[in-house]
């Protein structure tokens, strides 16, 4: 029981990667608050969660939107009096395409998202902590936070920030109790991936080393471990799960 007692958040919560890791952190102990655009997905991840004897409640909000990310963690604290961990994990990328050819309302949809979503949530989470006197976040920051990716250049700009701001906020919280790590998937079988491959499992398999896309599961490991004290002596990295394609 690796969060026993703990009370977190997983942003992105009603499917994919942040599904699996509120599965996870729930079978381990935690209290997860779901959140999410989708009340009904959320909805049956809460369920699966309840049914499995675990804890879980559901929030529905933009985390694109400053003002959603501050009143998640108020809720939160209101709830259960604090926050001890948090996945900032939703996000997503539209169709590939050029950057001269992408609209402006997209671009700032997808940095909005990816970025800024994660920035306001680390905001208010780590002063949530700092009240509580400790914690640990995790940012999903994907493969394309570490290296380039032609048709989708606002999403590796937003996601290179995310790295960015994981090794910087963790200095600033290095000496008050407060973990900050990021997590890097690469190709892995979510819903996102499958609309954006037409539902091709194998379209990448020839630029993997391990021959093969990763599941949902193995990314919710790598952030169980960054969440929990089995990695108390680990912040400010980023932990690729990608079956060797950053090598």
């Amino acid at each position: 029981m690796l969060m026993r007692d703990k009370v977190g958040l997983v942003t992105g919560g009603g499917s994919g990667m942040g599904r699996a890791a509120a599965l996870s952190l729930a079978a381990e102990g935690a209290t997860v608050v779901l959140a999410g655009r989708s009340e009904d997905k959320l909805a049956i991840v809460r369920n699966e969660i309840v049914t499995s004897g675990g804890k879980a409640e559901i929030r529905v909000m933009d985390a694109a939107r400053r003002e959603d990310n501050e009143a998640l963690v108020q809720f939160i604290e209101s709830r259960f009096g604090r926050l001890d961990f948090a996945f900032n994990n939703a996000g997503g990328h539209a169709d590939f395409k050029p950057i001269h050819q992408t609209s402006v309302e997209e671009s700032e949809w997808i940095i909005d998202l990816n970025f800024k979503g994660v920035y306001y949530g680390v905001k208010y989470q780590v002063e949530a902590m700092l009240r509580a006197g400790g914690g640990a976040i995790v940012n999903n920051a994907s493969i394309f936070g570490l290296r380039g990716m032609n048709g989708i250049a606002h999403y590796v700009a937003a996601k290179h920030a995310v790295v960015g701001l994981t090794k910087a906020v963790a200095k600033e919280c290095a000496g008050r109790n407060i973990r900050i790590n990021a997590v890097c998937p690469g190709a892995t079988e979510t819903p996102n991936y499958m609309r954006s491959t037409g539902g091709d499992v194998h379209l990448l398999d020839d630029m993997i080393p391990m021959r093969r896309i990763g599941q949902p599961q193995e990314v919710a490991e790598a952030v169980l471990y960054l969440l929990s004290e089995r990695s108390a002596y680990v912040t400010g990295t980023t932990l690729s799960v990608d079956g060797g394609m950053t090598a």
